[in-house]
């Protein structure tokens, strides 16, 4: 990775944990953005959702350059340990002073039909629209290294972050 994209990533993450606007109580935290390779037609964001406000609040669009279509998506099971892949038209729930993980083989924001292929270090300008909280750019860096599990755990203490009651452990 060259220094002007270590600098880029750097700056990047260091924005990451406020909020785009002074007046919300939504902020996404620990972002980041990969596809399965430089042929990938499709990549995916995951990352944390926190509302630190006294109401909830909905995640209701994405959009951004970075594909040609951007949507919501969830895993379900359909009967026999299979899972599928869905869209997720009424958004995500983000509860008041709560949070929504967007973790793989849950939700996440899914890009279809990339614009170019997503390399190590690359950052993707990212718009979120919440019922309440309106539109949010969000910078979220490509990171193609990680493995799954990596970056929430510090998240959980025993309380329900996922935003769909119950323990998420």
């Amino acid at each position: 990775m060259s220094v002007k994209s270590l600098t880029l990533a750097a700056v990047a993450a260091a924005s990451f944990a406020v909020p785009a606007f002074a007046d919300t109580h939504i902020m996404i935290h620990d972002p980041y953005a990969r596809s399965a390779g430089k042929a990938a037609k499709a990549g995916a964001a995951f990352m944390t959702i926190m509302n630190h406000g006294d109401e909830a609040d909905r995640l209701i669009s994405v959009t951004s350059d970075a594909a040609a279509r951007v949507e919501l998506h969830t895993h379900m099971e359909i009967g026999d340990g299979v899972m599928k892949m869905m869209h997720v038209e009424e958004g995500f729930e983000v509860p008041a002073e709560g949070a929504r993980m967007l973790d793989r083989g849950g939700d996440h924001v899914m890009f279809m039909g990339l614009t170019q292929p997503w390399e190590q270090g690359d950052v993707l300008t990212v718009t979120f629209t919440f019922e309440k909280s309106g539109e949010i750019v969000v910078e979220i860096p490509v990171d193609l290294e990680r493995k799954a599990g990596m970056g929430h755990e510090h998240m959980n203490h025993g309380e329900d972050h996922s935003g769909r009651g119950g323990h998420d452990h």
